[in-house]
This record gives structure tokens, C-alpha cells and sequence, in this order.
């Protein structure tokens, strides 16, 4: 059945057995205790504040341990957050940012006084017995607000990174050598980094001594590629995950894409055995942030995803008494049949591969900031999802590769042989590594949007019928020069119909695989209509995709796998539309309609309609 994770903050004062009550009533199995968090926050705990928080944890965890909940434990201060005006007063070194700007609160990895404590703080509250001990989120470099980026640039780090390297650079001498082209220096300031990062975990493990399992959390992927995270020497010390993969706030119905990306491409980064809880969380943590229907939606894709349970951020952190808002019960009961219906253990996923390697940012050229070193592992899944297009992550029979991640494909022959969808920055990096012969397009050059012309990109002409689409806002196209053996799909022309340069290329190249290049260094930014769809999924033909692929309405958004010995192709309505989707499965398959917040009922598939976030399960034997 599902399984109901609750991140809940304790208050001083306020009685744990109305908390107990609900997650009896709710059907809550864990309750994941929180203190000191967000509004309650003073820093780090140090005496008589860490005295307080520890009574309080013991009192609730042993009320909820005695009505039969299992609990575990999440501090909210491991490094720290953000300053948001705190002081930090425990002499700890604090972060440093690329610019030099210090942070009030946050730790420095390198300082071995915060080291010493953060273990004590975790080997004491590992005394009371939980089952997971959460490495907060803020175990990372990045996002310390208010530093630009984050820390690392700190003196104590630095001194770390001469033993390394055998020098000493200044700060904004490291800066300019690892955010400008490769340097020898990016791959060991990430050594510093990462093993300062470790050493900390190690620190933890060692304190805690085994009376828990360690868990940790994840969030973008491109951003811990620049901090050259290691996430198998992570996943050794921590064997519960908890991916980020949903926004806080209310959004539109096609972010549902997002989703259902992150979940995927977090997937390969966690070795067998490690339990997976993804977290469901909203800002500022009540109904007036998120809508239950969307609460709803991802999780059910978590569920879709193979999550072994859903870690909850429903309620806010100065709740009191869950009592306050009963709505949060009722959607949690109105949510269990269809996320019954859908627990998926061990899905096997499939459709087009969408790569990702976590050394990415040691091969990217820098633009001189440490944004330049992300990557963004998502786009390609961006732009095919909504076009009824399913993913799955990794390199597959039909891939796609999108933008400067083009630098950091380890071998590109693999995916050469293979079928390859490419942008036109994606093209002109590989020519650049010497593969261009196998493209099928020269790219004279890449053009940015604001560099003045007679005749700039405008307009996309279909070769076939003449339809007519718009890259008028691409920041960026492609010239394309199709080679004689291609085929062009697709012409740039400018506002008066001068011809500008091809627009979508197909190729077989002499290793026998086959290439699509779009012009557009952005196409998921392109304006999406139903000819953009069709050109999609017929290029994902060409290419070789041999699966279904949705049509029937906009933000049709598949999530197709092998579950045991039958397929399931999940569709999930993006619109506030409802809408028919349409479906190459078998007749053969069965189907099943999720309305949002209600039980599931067997529907027949060529005449469901799916309402806003709403999802259709089609269902056949594998062969």
C-alpha cells in the first residue's frame, strides 16, 4: 500500500498526541520529525538551545513510537540554509562565495570545528532511535542565500585545495581558471569540494554508529555536477534518497514534464537497495500554495516512478496541531486508491534516451561564471514530453542531445551509431570534437538573435506542404548546410522569405546510424503547435522509435514502462483542457481513468477523456 511519509516540525509546547491521531486516522506510516526549521531557526544548536529541541523530539518520538508510527529525523541545519539576518555565533568558518561575499550563518565544509559539532549534533539525537537520519539539503555548495552562487571560496577551503594542487592561487585567480575553459584546476577544486563533502558524511556515519540509516536529498542535477559530486560514493554512506522533483507553488498542468524528467533521470544514480521517497512539498506549506489536485498529480507520477514511499511537506512548520487544517487529511484520503493503483516496483522505462553524466561540468567551456559550468540535463525531455513523445534516461536505441551537454558525451560513436536528435548547438560541438562528417549538416555558424541583419531567422517553412512556424524568439539557430545525402525537412527564411538556412536535417551516416538536427538551439522554447508535434514524432520515426507516442490534445504528457510481464503507458493531461488522447497501443490493452482525487475506474480507451492533471492507464501483455 502506499506509504505516507510525514515531515512534521515539533513545537515547544505543543502536545504530539493530536499528530499521533492523525496519522492513525490518515493512514500515515512515518512521521519524519523536523526542529529548529525555517521561522524556528536561530542557526546552529549549541547548550541550552540544542537541550530544548532534543526534550521536545523525545517527548513526540516516543507518543508517536507508542501508537505504532515509525519515526525518523531531519534536522534542518546541516551547513545551513540561508542567513535571512541570522548571526552565527559558534566560530565556525563560514561560506565564502566566487565574489568574496561572506555568509553570516553558513558552515564552511573545511572548518573542523563545524565538523566536530555537526557529528556530536547527529550522534546525540541518534541516541533516541530513528529510523532514517536525513542529511539536510543544505549538505551542498550551492544556493546559500544570500551569496552569489554559494560558497567553497572560503581561506580554510583554499588551504585544502593548495595541498591538492601545490599551489595557492588568490580567490579570483581559482575563479577565472575553473569557470573559463577546461583547467586542470576545475577537476581538483571539485576533489577539494567533494572530499570535504564526504568527509562530513563520514563524520556523521561514524557518530551515529549504525542505530540509523542515513538519508539524503538531491535537487539539480546540473548544479551538483559543477560541485563534482560523487553521487555512488554518497549512495554508499546513505541508502535512502529524497529527490527533489516538483515545484513548491502552484504552477500550470505541463510542468507535470519536469516532474516526470527528474524522477527519471535520478533514477540511474541510485545503486539497488536504496529506498527512494521523493518529496512532495509546498511553499509556504499550506493549500493556499499548492492546489491538492496538483499535490495529487506528482504523486502519482512519483508512484508511476517506482518511489517506495512519498515524504510529505503539507503542513506548515509552525502547524501546532495538524488539526488546523483538515484538508490536508481529506486530500491524503481522497489520494490513496489512485496512488494504490499505481505503486510500481522495479518499472523498466523506455522511449527515447535522455543522457546525463554527473562529470558534465568538467568538460564545459566556462563563460567566466559558475552558471556557465550547469548544464541543464532536462531540455531535450522538455521539449519531447509535451509533444506526447515518452523518455527514459540514459543512452538508448533514439537519443537525444541537446545543447553544451554535447561536450561531456563520453563517447559520441555510441550515440552515432544509434538514432540522434540533436540542436543546433548540440551539432555544432560534435563537429567541433571531429564528428561532423557523421551529422549530415555543416554548421557554418551558430547566430545569436540581436546581432543585426537583412535578413535574420524568422520564419520555419515545412518543405512538405508549405506550413509555415515561427523561430522569430529563438535566442540562438543553427545556419545548417545539409550534406548531399540528407534530407531537408524543414527551411529558415527570413521575414521576406529569403532563404536563411535548412531547419530540420535527417541523415544516415556511414556507421549506419541516423541523425535529426533541428537548426534551433532551443527547441523546447519553440512555440509548439500541432505541425511542431508532427515533425517531432516523425523525426523520433526516422530515427528509429519504435514505441507509442500520444496525440489528441496538447501537453499530452507518457510515461511509458514494463512493469513485470506487461507494458503501461501512463498518460497524464498537461492542459486545463480535457482532452481524448490518442494512443499507438495495442487493442488488446486495458484502460484506466485516474481523475484527480478520486477512485479509479475502467474506462474504454477510445473514448476516455482525461481531465486537467488527470492520467490515462493503458495496459497490455509485453510480447
Amino acid at each position: 500500500m502506499t506509504r505516507y511519509h510525514l515531515r512534521y516540525q515539533v513545537l515547544p509546547g505543543a502536545d504530539p498526541r493530536p499528530l499521533a491521531d492523525f496519522c492513525v486516522e490518515h493512514g500515515v506510516e512515518e512521521v519524519v520529525l523536523m526542529f529548529g526549521a525555517e521561522e524556528l531557526h536561530p542557526g546552529h544548536l549549541l547548550g541550552a538551545e540544542e537541550d530544548l529541541w532534543f526534550e521536545l523530539v523525545r517527548s513526540a518520538r516516543n507518543v508517536l513510537a507508542e501508537r505504532g508510527l515509525s519515526v525518523s529525523l531531519n534536522p534542518w541545519v546541516t551547513t545551513g540554509h540561508a542567513d535571512r539576518g541570522r548571526v552565527q555565533d559558534a566560530g565556525f568558518a563560514p561560506m565564502v562565495s566566487p565574489l568574496g561575499e561572506v555568509s553570516t550563518t553558513t558552515a564552511s565544509f573545511a572548518c573542523p570545528a563545524w565538523r566536530s559539532w555537526l557529528a556530536a549534533h547527529y550522534g546525540r539525537f541518534a541516541e533516541l532511535g530513528f529510523r532514517v537520519l536525513w542529511l539536510e539539503d543544505d549538505l551542498r555548495f550551492h544556493n546559500h542565500s544570500p551569496l552569489t552562487w554559494g560558497g567553497g571560496f572560503e581561506p580554510e577551503m583554499l588551504d585544502r585545495f593548495e595541498l591538492l594542487a601545490g599551489e595557492k592561487p588568490t580567490r579570483q585567480e581559482l575563479v577565472a581558471a575553473v569557470t573559463g575553459p577546461p583547467h586542470p584546476w576545475r577537476e581538483l577544486l571539485q576533489r577539494t569540494w567533494r572530499e570535504a563533502q564526504l568527509e562530513a558524511v563520514d563524520a556523521v556515519r561514524q557518530a551515529v554508529g549504525g542505530r540509523a540509516e542515513l538519508g539524503v536529498m538531491s535537487s539539480g542535477l546540473g548544479v551538483a555536477s559543477v560541485e563534482g559530486r560523487d553521487w555512488a560514493a554518497l549512495f554508499e554512506r546513505a541508502r535512502v534518497h529524497r529527490p527533489h522533483f516538483a515545484p513548491y507553488s502552484d504552477t500550470v498542468g505541463r510542468t507535470l514534464a519536469y516532474s516526470i524528467a527528474m524522477l527519471e533521470l535520478q533514477r540511474p544514480l541510485r545503486p539497488p537497495g536504496v529506498e527512494v521517497a521523493p518529496e512532495v512539498e509546498n511553499w509556504k506549506h499550506t493549500e493556499w500554495s499548492k492546489a491538492d489536485t496538483q499535490t495529487w498529480s506528482e504523486m502519482v507520477a512519483a508512484h508511476l516512478s517506482g518511489a517506495d514511499a512519498l515524504l510529505l511537506d503539507v503542513f506548515p512548520f509552525v502547524t501546532g496541531d495538524p488539526r488546523r487544517y483538515p484538508r490536508v487529511g481529506r486530500m491524503l484520503d481522497a489520494s490513496r486508491p489512485a496512488l494504490d493503483a499505481t505503486l510500481t516496483p522495479s518499472p523498466v522505462t523506455a522511449g527515447v534516451g535522455v543522457p546525463w553524466w554527473p562529470s558534465a561540468a568538467a568538460s564545459l567551456p566556462g563563460d567566466g561564471t559558475m552558471e556557465g559550468l550547469t548544464a541543464d540535463p532536462l531540455r531535450a525531455a522538455d521539449f519531447l514530453l509535451p509533444y506526447g513523445v515518452p523518455i527514459r534516461a540514459g543512452v538508448a536505441p533514439v537519443t537525444a542531445l541537446f545543447g553544451e551537454l554535447a561536450w561531456a558525451v563520453p563517447d559520441p560513436l555510441e550515440l552515432l551509431r544509434g538514432g540522434l536528435l540533436l540542436d543546433g548547438r548540440a551539432a555544432s560541438i560534435l563537429a567541433e570534437r571531429g564528428f561532423g562528417d557523421l551529422l549530415g549538416v555543416t554548421v557554418a555558424e551558430i547566430v545569436a538573435r540581436e546581432r543585426p541583419s537583412r535578413t535574420p531567422y524568422s520564419i520555419e517553412r515545412i518543405v512538405d506542404g508549405g506550413a509555415l512556424l515561427s523561430v522569430n524568439v529563438q535566442d540562438a539557430v543553427a545556419r545548417l548546410r545539409p550534406a548531399r545525402a540528407a534530407e531537408v525537412w524543414t527551411e529558415i527564411l527570413s521575414p521576406r522569405f529569403e532563404p536563411w538556412g535548412a531547419g530540420r536535417v535527417s541523415f544516415v551516416n556511414a556507421l549506419g546510424g541516423r541523425v535529426h538536427t533541428i537548426a534551433a538551439c532551443a527547441p523546447e522554447r519553440l512555440g509548439r503547435c500541432d505541425d511542431g508535434r508532427r515533425l517531432a514524432q516523425e523525426a523520433i520515426g526516422f530515427l528509429g522509435g519504435d514505441f507509442p507516442m500520444v496525440t489528441g490534445g496538447p501537453h499530452l504528457l507518457p510515461h511509458l514502462a514494463k512493469v513485470g510481464d506487461r507494458w503501461r503507458l501512463a498518460i497524464a493531461n498537461g492542459s486545463a483542457d480535457p482532452a481524448r488522447p490518442v494512443a499507438g497501443v495495442p487493442s488488446s490493452a486495458t484502460a484506466t481513468l485516474l481523475r484527480p482525487l478520486a477512485p479509479p475506474v475502467p474506462v474504454d480507451p477510445s473514448t476516455a477523456t482525461v481531465p486537467h492533471r488527470g492520467y490515462l492507464l493503458l495496459e497490455w501483455d509485453a510480447a
